[in-house]
């Protein structure tokens, strides 16, 4: 069995403490029977709780070996130009047959 998540954990704990204060305050049972019947009630709410909340799903077998034969990208790394070089325009780039460069 997997280990229960933090939400599981949190909303269980939250339903637990929840559900038994407002149990004990609308029945207002002053007997250890009805105090100790009203917090198993709200245990097992807050274990119904953190089971039925969604944790991490499984994932199918078949899934898996596709992503794992997936290839992966290769990543291209641009290098920098050393300090002091400046990008020099190529002949005929930018410049217009009426400005008089050749």
């Amino acid at each position: 069995m997997p280990r229960p998540t933090a939400a599981q954990l949190a909303y269980g704990s939250v339903t637990v403490v929840c559900s038994t204060m407002v149990m004990l305050v609308l029945s207002q049972t002053r007997s250890v029977a009805g105090i100790a019947s009203i917090a198993l009630a709200g245990l097992a709410l807050g274990l119904f709780v953190a089971v039925t909340v969604s944790g991490p799903r499984a994932v199918p077998a078949a899934a898996r070996r596709a992503v794992d034969r997936t290839p992966v990208p290769r990543r291209t790394v641009s290098v920098p130009a050393p300090r002091g070089h400046t990008a020099r325009p190529r002949a005929g780039a930018g410049a217009s047959p009426s400005s008089g460069h050749r």
